[in-house]
């Protein structure tokens, strides 16, 4: 059966000068599947999610972003601030980016503001109690309220985002970004720092966010072991460009993705796959 793609990107270019940081990309994130993008520090991950997420105006290619309606928007095309909120795409970053003297739940709020500022008819309805206003500020409440419990959170709402471990102030971003309604989340190495309770807890939380929602979610992750358990697809760029594309066991038995993570030459790899096999050859028989 053909999946649907909600993401498809198309000869992706990105040229900073001289440096071709990107260079004739392709791949696709299905609908309702966790697509990770990897590979070795330097390889261009960061580039094309800013290339997606309108950070950056790429030299080349085009970025359809399609949604359940069949709407579909040119990501390349947009402001970033209209990728989210048309196009319903959502991201965080590698460095945590929050609101640390907002409490916990007002993060939450933050981000619901489009719907909030609406109601209010961008004027100061709000403080004068306008009906619409009051409906649509409970139902925002209740869902920050929703996420907050998702990422293990309630107890800690009313405290200063600052304040939060870790691996909370992870979860906190990827809630954060839930109350935006995206169809597509995009997550910059979100298991960056986390010991392995935290990176079990993350898992359970994009697992819990894609049965739920149904949203898709993209992610760069460098931790092997997330990407591995939780991914239903896998692409890998060495040098800004594609040497994989598959599912998880496809791509960590491919000589090329096995070669760009040990630093060999294009020539070297077979000679690097024959010495893996005779070492895991050698262990199993130590096994028996």
């Amino acid at each position: 059966m053909k999946k649907d793609p909600i993401l498809s990107v198309e000869h992706l270019s990105m040229r900073f000068g001289g440096l071709m940081a990107i260079n004739d990309f392709s791949f696709e994130a299905y609908r309702g599947d966790i697509t990770a993008l990897i590979g070795p520090n330097g390889a261009g991950k960061t580039t094309v999610f800013n290339c997606i997420t309108g950070f950056y105006k790429p030299t080349m290619g085009m970025i359809t972003m399609k949604q359940k309606s069949g709407k579909e928007y040119l990501l390349e095309r947009l402001p970033d601030f209209e990728i989210t909120k048309h196009a319903k795409v959502a991201r965080t970053f590698q460095n945590i980016r929050m609101f640390s003297g907002l409490t916990v739940l007002e993060n939450l709020l933050v981000a619901q503001h489009n719907k909030l500022m609406q109601a209010s008819g961008y004027t100061f309805l709000g403080l004068l109690g306008f009906p619409a206003y009051k409906q649509a500020s409970k139902e925002s409440i209740e869902l920050a309220r929703h996420w907050l419990e998702k990422a293990s959170l309630v107890d800690r709402a009313d405290d200063p985002a600052g304040d939060l471990p870790y691996g909370a102030q992870r979860r906190l971003e990827i809630a954060r970004a839930m109350c935006t309604g995206p169809e597509l989340l995009c997550l910059d190495e979100p298991a960056a720092g986390l010991n392995p309770r935290e990176s079990l807890a993350l898992n359970e939380l994009l697992r819990g966010i894609r049965a739920e929602t149904g949203t898709s979610i993209l992610l760069i992750e460098h931790d092997m072991s997330v990407v591995m358990e939780i991914s239903d697809h896998v692409v890998v760029l060495e040098y800004g460009q594609k040497i994989s594309d598959g599912n998880p066991d496809f791509v960590k038995n491919d000589p090329r993705v096995i070669a760009a993570y040990l630093g060999v030459e294009d020539e070297e790899v077979e000679e690097v796959i024959e010495q893996i096999e005779e070492i895991e050859g050698g262990q199993g028989g130590s096994k028996k």
